[in-house]
């Protein structure tokens, strides 16, 4: 009972999600590297690279975290993240958070059935609706660790919704996304992504 007490609380201690708040300042300084893909401020300007700015922090951080320890596995950021610490992760991801993410365009033919599934879902494929778990506005929810979706490239959101549904991308907890993806066709994949692109906070 002792043993399983401490076990537990050191648990807690070490824990990455329980590390001092994130420094917004001290991050701005580590994130030099990161303004060639993900822009200065966090707003890339090359869709292959999703945007960082307004990303909640708790799942930005562990983000971080999963692609420092290879569970989650991004090619280009191979080596990027080894000499950080945990707490130089946490400044980076408060430093993003702390930024506003610049708003792009839907295509106008995609919206009615982007949104459709954004807001509802498709209870004929027991989809659920994205805005469930991410928010009415697609803000996500930071202590979830559910992430922001507004705003971004639709590339790169179809690009992650497909890796999920692959089972190429699977450092979502209990496997939600891989679940909910692999129900989703490519024109509902297209059209969720390209109506979040232009989705603004309310």
């Amino acid at each position: 009972m002792i043993k399983a007490l401490f076990t537990s609380l050191l648990l807690f201690v070490i824990s990455p999600l329980v590390l001092a708040q994130g420094d917004p300042i001290a991050g701005k300084s580590l994130t030099t590297t990161c303004a060639a893909c993900h822009g200065q401020d966090g707003n890339s300007t090359i869709n292959l690279f999703p945007k960082l700015a307004g990303q909640q922090e708790n799942y930005l951080l562990k983000q971080l975290q999963d692609i420092q320890s290879g569970k989650r596995v991004v090619p280009q950021m191979t080596g990027q993240l080894n000499a950080l610490t945990q707490q130089d992760l946490s400044d980076i991801a408060a430093y993003f958070a702390h930024q506003t993410i610049k708003i792009g365009k839907a295509k106008p033919d995609l919206v009615e059935q982007g949104e459709q599934l954004f807001r509802f879902g498709d209870p004929s494929r027991a989809i659920p609706a994205c805005s469930a778990c991410h928010g009415p506005a697609g803000r996500g929810i930071n202590s979830a660790r559910y992430p922001a979706l507004n705003g971004q490239f639709a590339t790169y959101t179809a690009s992650q919704l497909r890796a999920f549904q692959q089972g190429l991308r699977h450092n979502d907890p209990n496997n939600e996304m891989q679940s909910i993806a692999q129900k989703l066709n490519n024109r509902q994949i297209d059209a969720v992504s390209s109506y979040l692109a232009g989705l603004k906070a309310r």
